[in-house]
């Protein structure tokens, strides 16, 4: 985990002008963040990020031109790119995943209290994890469709990389346990999970917790046997 910057510096990207207008509200109410941009949608959002430089993008989802998860996608394949959290109307959005998969950090819905959006902002500016493992668990649950025989054969490729320790890590994560529990149930220290997690983010080439149970999903290993 990343120290948090002194000042979190945010860009926000969604269609609407108010609802820009408020998250800008809510955002400049706390000391410590700063909002620095602003974009009306995808297509805009690359050269204001450019010019701004933030350490976190608040990004709708659904917008013309370009909508949020190829945004998301081609902000995140950047060297040293921001951390993204997705705005989202529905909690159970089917393009919440695709987002997930693109790189995001998380989702927020629209309606989230002032607080929990301040604080998760710094949460991703820190480096911590967006989403509790149960929501995680059960965003897949609910819109996970069947990933289709190309994504499942390169999901399985990804996890056969791993070694049989990572391998029972990485279906706890896809599970949605904590570090805690997953060093409970493996006899591990937490400090040893912690340094599997890294590991096995750095051989997925995924930029959470969050893709590493998507992959768990895509590969089939947390199907009923």
């Amino acid at each position: 985990m990343s120290a948090r910057p002194a000042t979190v510096r945010v860009a926000i990207v969604d269609d609407d002008a108010l609802v820009r207008a408020g998250l800008r509200m809510i955002l400049s109410s706390a000391d410590d963040v700063e909002v620095v941009g602003e974009a009306g949608d995808g297509v805009e959002a690359g050269p204001v990020i450019d010019r701004c430089a933030p350490h976190v993008v608040l990004m709708d989802i659904r917008m013309p031109n370009r909508d949020g998860i190829a945004a998301t996608a081609a902000l995140r394949a950047r060297p040293g790119a921001p951390e993204v959290i997705v705005l989202t109307t529905f909690d159970l959005d089917d393009h919440v995943l695709d987002a997930l998969r693109a790189g995001a950090s998380g989702f927020l819905l629209k309606d989230t209290p002032p607080e929990e959006i301040v604080g998760a902002v710094r949460r991703v500016a820190a480096g911590e994890a967006m989403l509790s493992p149960g929501v995680t668990r059960t965003l897949i649950d609910h819109v996970a469709v069947d990933p289709g025989r190309a994504r499942r054969r390169a999901a399985e490729d990804a996890i056969a990389a791993l070694t049989e320790r990572e391998r029972d890590v990485a279906l706890l994560i896809g599970e949605g346990r904590s570090n805690g529990e997953i060093g409970a149930a493996l006899h591990l220290s937490e400090a040893t999970v912690k340094s599997y997690v890294t590991r096995i983010l750095g051989k997925l080439d995924a930029a959470n917790r969050v893709q590493v149970a998507i992959l768990v999903h895509d590969a089939g290993l947390d199907e009923p046997r």
